[in-house]
């Protein structure tokens, strides 16, 4: 998949207009799904408001299941806004795409591996801000010398490992379903009717897979951000 993407240079930063194009883009989708959602909320809910509460049910048990003490309703609302946000951006670029002039102005931006580092930096930064809000910056360092202290450097090795994985799966597996995407297209125009028409069931298999594949990769950031936040609140 060889995309072009403009550069916008301001104040001596560089920024990808794509990138920026497309996380706005979900943002906004994300707004206006909620938004209708939550238009008319009501004590006898209708079926707009059964879906949403669903949906924060959904993430606030993910909070649960990663602190069940009840320390985590601070989080309620994080989990649910970073959930949707990581769905919609994760399924923006299987079905909307826009090239102008061979350069891409939206896609997926879970696809490019600067935004998911970024969603991964808030979530670890979280961690970190808590952790010393609970403890305090002496009990927040010493945490990592426990349980003993020659695991130290395997602690410190560990948060690095910790934002690499979080970040890099998500990339991985946007990015391989958008380029196998495009394979597919391209497959599909190779040899015009016949190849179009063999294609067609292929392309449409695997994007009802990648929406599946969108939505779990939602679930396990949403997840392992919880449980990374939860065990910088607990002491070893």
């Amino acid at each position: 998949m060889d995309d072009k993407y403009k550069f916008i240079d301001f104040l001596g930063l560089r920024f990808n207009v794509a990138n920026d194009l497309s996380v706005l883009v979900s943002a906004v989708l994300v707004f206006i799904l909620v938004f209708a959602l939550s238009r008319k909320v009501t004590m006898r809910p209708g079926k707009a408001q059964n879906v949403l509460e669903w949906m924060i049910d959904f993430t606030n048990g993910i909070v649960k299941s990663a602190m069940p003490d009840g320390s985590g309703k601070q989080f309620n609302l994080y989990a649910f806004v970073l959930f949707l946000f990581i769905f919609v951006s994760n399924q923006l670029g299987l079905f909307f795409q826009l090239k102008i002039g061979g350069f891409t102005y939206v896609k997926s931006p879970t696809s490019n591996p600067l935004i998911t580092m970024g969603l991964a930096t808030v979530s670890l930064l979280l961690s970190h801000y808590y952790a010393v809000k609970k403890f305090g910056f002496g009990g927040y360092l010493s945490n990592y010398a426990r349980p003993v202290k020659f695991l130290l450097p395997i602690n410190l090795l560990e948060e690095f490992t910790n934002f690499l994985t979080l970040s890099l799966r998500l990339y991985g597996n946007i990015f391989a379903g958008e380029v196998l995407l495009a394979l597919i297209g391209t497959v599909a125009k190779s040899l015009g009717a016949v190849t179009f028409i063999g294609a067609m069931p292929l392309a449409m298999i695997w994007q009802g897979f990648s929406v599946f594949i969108g939505a779990i990769q939602a679930y396990v950031f949403t997840t392992l951000s919880m449980v990374y936040i939860s065990r910088k609140m607990e002491q070893e």
